[in-house]
């Protein structure tokens, strides 16, 4: 397979791996938006979010967790932010499932998304097209 974290996975391309079992790997990202910007992915390779399975989200959502806490206790960072782009209308380039695990500290300028507000009517609307039942 072409995919450049395969290829990670691997060992075909160095990288700063940050921790890795038998499920996941966590590593740098090479053009951090923070110092610490790590991403964190599953072995096994599934294009997106929903094309992985309950378990391999599990397996990957736990190195998140670690990734986290280990961030916040040898950074000092106050805060992570965990991002995820499922498919190219929402910025992924990468078409292997990852997770960016962003530190965040007062003052970085990180402004991840606006947040806008529903109109009269728009909210419920919404919900009725997808709640789930």
């Amino acid at each position: 397979m072409d995919c450049i974290f395969c290829k990670i996975i691997r060992g075909e391309i160095p990288v700063y791996k940050v921790y890795e079992d038998d499920d996941s790997v966590a590593f740098l990202d090479a053009n951090p938006v923070n110092p610490g910007h790590t991403l964190v992915l599953p072995k096994k390779h599934f294009a997106n979010f929903e094309e992985a399975p309950e378990d391999a989200l599990l397996a990957t959502m736990k190195t998140v967790k670690k990734v986290g806490r280990s961030l916040k206790d040898n950074l000092g960072i106050l805060g992570y932010n965990v991002y995820e782009n499922n498919d190219p209308i929402a910025g992924q380039v990468v078409h292997h499932l990852h997770f960016h695990v962003i530190p965040r500290q007062v003052g970085d300028g990180l402004k991840l998304w606006h947040q806008g507000k529903y109109n009269h009517g728009e909210g419920q609307a919404i919900l009725n097209k997808i709640k789930i039942n």
